[in-house]
């Protein structure tokens, strides 16, 4: 490998993939190594963004960003393709359209929506996973007030089921509750006629989160016309109903399940020991007995002090992504590799417009100072793939 230039493929160009090329571009001296990102799409997209355009209230394009605005195609050749295999004893990737060999392979594809096994769930709900997803999401709603008018006895229209109360599901029921009065106005319906219900199997929503927040979020979301049902998990999935787990049936044509994700099912189709689709890696992000192989964001399992996974979260991505490019820098020049020690800054949660629950520090915040919270850790990230230009264009500033 002296003898030519080592080649580092990143696949996928969510929070840590971008990252992790937009690094070693920075890093890399000239023909130090051949990088070149795959994604299957032309655009990052900003997954903490998807629940709005998802509710409709706001535009889809706002949480797009063309991936060769935020690359240097002098340093980064970018790939526009989907993964099919990975083959990691070859050291090469399937693609649709090709074959790509690699000496340092970075797995940043993203996870998969985790069912758990619930029977019809992958069949008859949505997922918040990508823009194509939340662009149906948000035309099948809208749809449902229109049919409704046709037929006003059929309940079921009006009736949304939100399984999962962690931060995707709470946020969306936020801005669902929201958009519901202007759907209302438009088709000339009768705000009481509309039900959300969320739905959560763990005794809390947003497990794990401060107790005092959840509560404070709970009330505000309940006062916008949520309805939780917490402790209750859904048991049966189907096309005009969903079954709970107490027997409980709700009569709906629409369910967003934001319950869980895993790993993708090509990492374990590659042979990588997982859970839950997840690789533990090790202590530098590297797959055990693949140390050419790092993996990040979603599909790798960091464990705490407490020998506790640490949550899949935008934040924790991007750390990852900032290490494993200092480790693949580290590896080409023979240096020293950098154990992964992520930082918790803080966890802001919306809920709809004009509120917000989270934790900065030891600080708590809720209401309008949230507000304002999520839109600087919003907008920090745009500056830190694009810069003030990028923040001008697509960061938030009034509610």
């Amino acid at each position: 490998m002296s003898n030519r230039i080592p080649r580092i493929l990143i696949l996928g160009a969510g929070y840590g993939g971008i990252i992790t090329a937009q690094k070693l571009q920075k890093q890399l001296n000239y023909n130090e190594a051949d990088v070149t990102l795959v994604s299957k799409h032309e655009y990052h997209y900003v997954t903490t963004h998807l629940h709005m355009p998802a509710a409709g209230t706001d535009d889809p394009q706002n949480a797009k960003v063309n991936i060769l605005k935020l690359i240097d195609e002098f340093k980064i050749d970018f790939v526009k393709s989907t993964v099919q295999q990975i083959r990691p004893q070859e050291k090469k990737v399937i693609l649709e359209d090709g074959t790509l060999s690699y000496d340092y392979l970075v797995i940043a594809m993203g996870g998969q929506p985790e069912t758990f096994g619930i029977p019809g769930m992958k069949e008859n709900a949505f997922f918040i996973r990508s823009l194509n997803a939340v662009n149906m999401i948000r035309a099948h709603i809208e749809y449902q007030f229109a049919k409704y008018k046709m037929e006003p006895h059929r309940q079921e229209y009006l009736t949304f089921v939100v399984g999962g109360a962690g931060f995707t599901g709470i946020e969306f029921v936020g801005e669902l509750a929201d958009r519901i009065p202007v759907l209302c106005r438009r088709y000339d319906v009768d705000p009481k006629l509309v039900k959300i219900y969320n739905v959560e199997a763990a005794p809390t929503a947003l497990p794990g989160f401060d107790p005092e927040l959840v509560q404070y979020g709970v009330k505000v979301l309940e006062n916008k016309g949520v309805q939780f049902k917490i402790g209750i998990a859904v048991k049966e999935c189907h096309p005009d109903h969903v079954v709970l787990a107490d027997g409980e049936v709700i009569k709906t044509r629409t369910v967003v399940w934001t319950g869980g994700i895993r790993g993708n099912q090509m990492i374990e189709d590659a042979g990588f020991e997982v859970m839950r689709g997840r690789v533990k890696v090790d202590e530098h992000l590297r797959v055990s007995g693949n140390d050419n192989v790092y993996v990040i964001g979603d599909n790798a399992l960091v464990f705490n002090e407490e020998n506790r996974p640490y949550p899949p979260t935008a934040q924790i991505a991007m750390q990852m992504g900032i290490n494993c490019a200092h480790n693949l820098v580290a590896s080409i020049r023979g240096g020293q590799l950098k154990p992964f020690q992520p930082q918790i800054k803080g966890t802001v949660a919306s809920l709809g417009k004009g509120s917000a629950i989270g934790v900065v520090g030891k600080r708590k915040l809720k209401g309008w100072t949230a507000v304002q919270m999520k839109k600087i850790i919003d907008n920090r990230w745009l500056f830190t793939i694009g810069g003030i230009s990028l923040v001008l264009r697509k960061g938030r500033f009034f509610s």
